[in-house]
C-alpha cells in the first residue's frame, strides 16, 4: 500500500506566487517563467527539499484563475490580409485558384534565421568505443555569427538548408538555385515559393528569376 504524500497549502501558495513573478526580478532574461524555472526557484528558496515539474504543473493547472498564463496575438494591419493569407493556406492544402495542384506542382516555404552563433569545439568529438562513452569537448571557439536559410517542401516533408554570412537577395538566390537545380523541382510544371515580405525576397526587387 502506497502512502499518499500531501503538501502544505502554504507551499502551494508560495509556488503560485513565484509563478506570478516577473522573470527580471529573478534575474532571468525571459518573457515569462516556465515550469523548470519555477522549480529551480522553489528549490533555491528552500521551500521544499525536492519537487517535480509535474507536481508544479498540476498545481498551476488546477487553479481557477491563472494570472501567470497569457496568450499573445498580432492584429493584421494589411487590409488585404485575409485574401493573401487565403492564397497561402490554399497552397498548403494543395489548391490554387480553386483547382487542385497537379502531381508536378510543388509548394516550398522558405525563411531565414539570422545571427546564429557559430562555435567550433577545440578538439573533435570522439565516438563511443569499447568500455568508453562518447567524448565531447566542453571548450569551444567563437567563429562569429551566421545566417541559416531553409526551404521546406510542404508536400514531401523535405528540407533544404544552407549557411551564409548574411541574409539578402544574393544568399536567397543561391537557396533558390540550390533547390531548383535538383529533381523533382528542375522538371516541375510549377513551384510555388511561400515567403514573407522581407527585403531578401520582396517580389521583383529580390532579383530572383521566375522558375
Amino acid at each position: 500500500m502506497v502512502a499518499l504524500r500531501f503538501s502544505p497549502p502554504e507551499v502551494i501558495v508560495e509556488v503560485k506566487a513565484i509563478a506570478c513573478e516577473l522573470p527580471q526580478r529573478l534575474g532571468l532574461p525571459l518573457s515569462r517563467l516556465h515550469v523548470p524555472d519555477i522549480r529551480a526557484e522553489v528549490l533555491d528558496r528552500g521551500l521544499v527539499a525536492e519537487i517535480s515539474g509535474t507536481t508544479i504543473w498540476r498545481w498551476l493547472a488546477s487553479d481557477a484563475i491563472r494570472p501567470w498564463s497569457h496568450r499573445s496575438w498580432i492584429f493584421p494591419r494589411d487590409p488585404d490580409f485575409e485574401a493573401k493569407a487565403g492564397r497561402v493556406l490554399d497552397l498548403y492544402a494543395r489548391q490554387w485558384e480553386g483547382k487542385p495542384l497537379g502531381v508536378k506542382d510543388f509548394v516550398i516555404s522558405a525563411d531565414e534565421k539570422t545571427s546564429i552563433q557559430a562555435r567550433h569545439r577545440c578538439h573533435p568529438t570522439l565516438p563511443p568505443g569499447p568500455r568508453r562513452t562518447a567524448r565531447v569537448e566542453h571548450e569551444y571557439e567563437r567563429r562569429g555569427a551566421l545566417a541559416y536559410l531553409a526551404a521546406w517542401d510542404c508536400g514531401q516533408a523535405k528540407i533544404f538548408g544552407r549557411c551564409e554570412t548574411t541574409t539578402g537577395i544574393e544568399p536567397f538566390r543561391r537557396l533558390v538555385d540550390q533547390v531548383m537545380a535538383v529533381e523533382p523541382y528542375a522538371s516541375a510544371e510549377r513551384v510555388f515559393w511561400v515567403v514573407d515580405n522581407g527585403s531578401s525576397h520582396r517580389g521583383a526587387s529580390s532579383g530572383v528569376p521566375p522558375h
